[in-house]
């Protein structure tokens, strides 16, 4: 299921090269703070893998990437024996040691090392989350393949289900709040990673807007299309 956004697209959306390149971006200088574990939490396992490996492995199993680049911090000591195997097995791999603080600093960091790599502004990036690992050939496949048809960005995300309350105080899971209200859940969609634009287009938008979460809020306070293509469950974000 494919829903499009009532903003227009770019208007020289048009002039951009039809055979630009795909690029994998995956943010990994984060610290997992919310998660409260000893160590980052892209480190963590499942099973003898961790979640950093199959993140990145699920964007390398498609040919069509020109290259996947993992963004750490600079200091950043485990990603590359982490990813040691993979780097073996697939020349597309890189790892930039360019992290900022936020997720939208490594983000911008990443883009500006990609285009000293070569890529160009009508090129696409696939931001992909370091700790989302569920994510099938299937849905990267129907992710590009709706973004490439449409010419305009796009992201994964699942359609809201199940109803939803509107707390009156911010609270913890342990603490509990009082309902003020309930919300309309139609048109409401969970945003899931990858995130598919121009990376002319996406540099620019976190350039200009960069306390988001995400890299389709940029987009849009950019005024840019983008549209919605369903993801899978599995392809959840460990957080907690």
């Amino acid at each position: 299921m494919t829903s499009t956004p009532s903003i227009k697209a770019s208007s020289h959306a048009g002039d951009l090269a039809a055979d630009a390149r795909l690029w994998g971006l995956v943010p990994a200088a984060g610290v997992g703070m919310r998660m409260g574990a000893a160590q980052p939490k892209q480190f963590l396992t499942l099973g003898d893998t961790t979640l950093l490996e199959l993140s990145v492995a699920a964007l390398i199993a498609d040919a069509r990437l020109n290259n996947v680049t993992v963004v750490v911090a600079e200091k950043d000591t485990q990603s590359g024996a982490v990813l040691a195997t993979l780097a073996l097995r697939s020349k597309r791999l890189d790892i930039a040691p360019c992290g900022g603080s936020t997720r939208a600093e490594s983000v911008r960091n990443g883009l500006d090392h990609l285009v000293a790599l070569g890529a160009q502004p009508q090129d696409w990036v696939l931001v992909h989350d370091a700790a989302r690992p569920g994510l099938t050939a299937a849905a990267l496949a129907r992710l590009i393949d709706a973004v490439l048809e449409a010419q305009t960005g796009g992201l994964l995300a699942l359609p809201v289900v199940d109803t939803v309350k509107k707390a009156l105080h911010t609270s913890t899971v342990d603490s509990g709040s009082a309902v003020q209200t309930t919300v309309a859940r139609e048109h409401l969609w969970l945003a899931q990673t990858p995130q598919m634009f121009r990376l002319g287009q996406l540099r620019d938008a976190l350039q200009r807007f960069k306390n988001v979460t995400d890299e389709s809020s940029a987009i849009e306070q950019a005024g840019i299309a983008s549209i919605l293509i369903e993801g899978e469950r599995r392809n959840l974000k460990v957080t907690q």
